[in-house]
């Protein structure tokens, strides 16, 4: 990964309801290559199948830290996610079905 920044997201800040899709708005925008970490108090796995299951194969997940009070996550845009934005069925993108994955 070519970029992180010094501080990682620290996501217990953030409001549980907005949580998520803060961190979808952040690696929306990484550039292949790059890659940007979260801090929680549980593990987030959870997150990582739903970016799975929107990007198949767009970004990484690396446990820096695996609690058990503090969880890290290195989440990063790999190589391949080039015009991967919308492999995975999100609901929308025409049809008139209302897109859920924010493009």
């Amino acid at each position: 990964m070519t970029t992180m920044p010094l501080e990682p997201l620290d996501v217990r800040m953030i409001p549980p309801g907005v949580r998520h899709a803060t961190i979808f708005g952040i690696i929306e925008r990484l550039a292949p290559g790059d890659a940007f970490s979260i801090v929680n108090d549980h593990d987030p796995a959870p997150l990582w199948r739903q970016i799975d299951a929107r990007y198949p194969g767009a970004f990484s997940w690396t446990y820096i830290v695996q609690g058990p009070q503090i969880w890290q996550v290195e989440i990063g845009r790999t190589e391949a996610a080039l015009g991967a934005e919308h492999a995975a069925d999100c609901g929308g993108h025409g049809d008139g079905h209302s897109c859920t994955c924010g493009n």
